[in-house]
């Protein structure tokens, strides 16, 4: 995935800014522009995409082609991404140059994994500010602390008051790793893919790991062993699903409610369903009216996945996708009174349904019969991801129920 001589900066480069919306997984994924984001590009995962079964195709982010990312760094701290056209670049833009520049301080916090360091406030400040929708709710004073994606002892929420700091995290994690094993001369390829989010005016999006396994077939005993330790403790061997990250509109304090890997990791069975109705719930109301439209397009996500023969998902997410902003016909009045607690809300139910969306993402570890990458060939469906998608229907379909 990487070669040498890096072309000239083009004089059409675009600013490749962090993706603000990512809510799970640990590889960065960055903005090209409002329709389309960026990721380095994993060979297996590009298989999948070149020989995408038709019908999978409308649970999946369109693939817009590859593009080639050089590292440049100069004097002052400043990491800088050029890209370069790609004979492979389905965009039809001969000229296609990525670029990013973000100037960030090799400062660790507390964190262990999560330390964030100090990013450029000015920096990250104007990419918020020009690429996020509902970019007027986050803020960006950029220290990532340890906890603040989690409940205090009393139950309150301090994320509240702040913006989704996951995308910057693996952003930031991303560019040391490009700068310490790389020189400036190493071209890396990136895939383009649709910005699935880039139609909603504030996305709430639920990132679920699905299935019973999560490791791939080329695993190292000591990763394998790691993997199934994490499923057997969280709610992926019992329910077939975990929650990956999460953030959610709150209608009554005009900010994104937001949880982490590490939250979902520890939550019970129980716990995944309190928190997947607090997904559904906007500060003042349980939103029942994404219930049958979310429930309608995991059935028939199921059905797709039943028919497909020797495919493995491991380690791949599915996200549930809605705007935070209701329409009119939704808008229950408030009382006094209400306010959110952790999943508390009362139920309204609305005239129409609103818009969701339901994708499939993060295929490095997927394997099926002809792939290029294949290790093992099996036989039939993934029940360990239909297993999971069941439970969620359930699940829903007991939120629905008022159960």
């Amino acid at each position: 995935m990487v070669g040498q001589s890096p072309p000239c900066e083009s004089s059409s480069a675009v600013l490749l800014e962090p993706f603000v919306h990512q809510v799970g997984g640990h590889m960065s994924m960055m903005k090209y522009d409002e329709h389309t984001i960026c990721k380095p590009l994993v060979s297996q995962e590009l298989s999948f995409y070149e020989s995408l079964p038709l019908a999978m195709r409308q649970f999946t982010p369109q693939y817009k082609g590859i593009v080639s990312v050089h590292l440049k760094k100069d004097s002052l701290g400043n990491v800088t991404l050029i890209a370069s056209p790609s004979l492979d670049n389905a965009t039809g833009d001969p000229t296609v140059t990525l670029w990013h520049k973000c100037k960030w301080a090799a400062g660790t916090g507390t964190g262990g994994e999560r330390a964030f360091g100090t990013w450029s406030h000015t920096q990250v400040t104007k990419t918020f500010k020009d690429g996020c929708p509902g970019k007027r709710l986050l803020r960006t004073d950029l220290q990532y602390c340890t906890d603040s994606l989690l409940e205090d002892a009393n139950g309150n929420q301090p994320e509240r008051k702040s913006y989704n700091p996951w995308g910057l995290h693996c952003h930031r994690q991303h560019l040391n790793r490009m700068s310490s094993k790389h020189n400036e001369n190493k071209l890396h390829q990136f895939l383009l893919l649709e910005n699935v989010v880039s139609k909603y005016n504030y996305p709430c999006i639920l990132d679920l790991k699905m299935g019973t396994r999560q490791h791939g077939d080329d695993a190292s005993e000591e990763k394998k062993a790691r993997h199934i330790k994490k499923c057997e403790q969280s709610t992926s061997a019992s329910l077939g699903v975990r929650i990956c990250g999460m953030q959610v509109y709150q209608a009554d304090t005009g900010h994104f409610l937001c949880k982490d890997k590490y939250y979902g990791r520890k939550l019970s069975p129980e716990g995944f369903r309190q928190t997947l109705r607090q997904f559904l719930c906007n500060g003042n109301h349980l939103r029942m009216d994404l219930l049958e439209p979310i429930i309608l397009r995991l059935k028939a996500l199921l059905s797709v996945i039943r028919k497909q023969s020797s495919y493995r998902f491991y380690s791949s997410s599915l996200l549930i996708i809605y705007d935070g902003q209701e329409p009119k016909e939704n808008t229950a009045p408030l009382d006094n009174h209400l306010h959110f607690q952790k999943t508390n809300c009362t139920a309204s139910h609305g005239a129409h349904h609103s818009r969701v969306d339901v994708r499939m993402i993060d295929f490095a570890h997927t394997t099926f019969k002809g792939s290029k990458c294949n290790h093992t060939t099996y036989d039939g469906p993934d029940h360990g991801y239909i297993f999971g998608l069941e439970n969620l229907i359930k699940i829903l379909q007991n939120i629905s129920e008022g159960k």
